[in-house]
């Protein structure tokens, strides 16, 4: 059983960056970051591929703020910059072997990371 754990959530200020981690060890597919909003919907914010390559997909909420990355072939970060409130949410981290927005594309699923930003 895949266990994938999220790290490096927390409380910041509007502005402010967080590097979130998820240790998925040696694996090659698709590997996401998703989060959900208070009230809201789970939404898509990064994916990487690592078929032809290693490429890379953001959400509309993401481009140019946040990047994501896998290291070594044992982390999947997301480094987040210029956070704002509408930020706030829990953050997920996920694993599949197709490579889409679909939540049901990701078979393993870490259990969350809250990441709260206010004033």
């Amino acid at each position: 059983q895949v266990q994938l754990v999220e790290s490096g959530g927390g409380s910041v200020r509007p502005g402010e960056s967080l590097t979130l981690s998820c240790k998925v060890g040696i694996f090659s597919g698709c590997m996401a970051w998703f989060r959900q909003a208070p009230g809201k919907e789970r939404e898509g914010v990064a994916r990487l591929g690592t078929y032809q390559g290693r490429l890379t997909w953001y959400g509309d909420s993401a481009k140019g703020r946040f990047t994501i990355s896998h290291d070594n072939y044992e982390t999947l970060s997301l480094e987040m910059n210029n956070l704002q409130p509408e930020d706030t949410a829990i953050y997920y981290c996920a694993i599949g072997y197709a490579c889409s927005w679909k939540e049901s594309d990701f078979l393993y699923w870490g259990q969350g990371t809250h990441v709260n930003v206010s004033s």
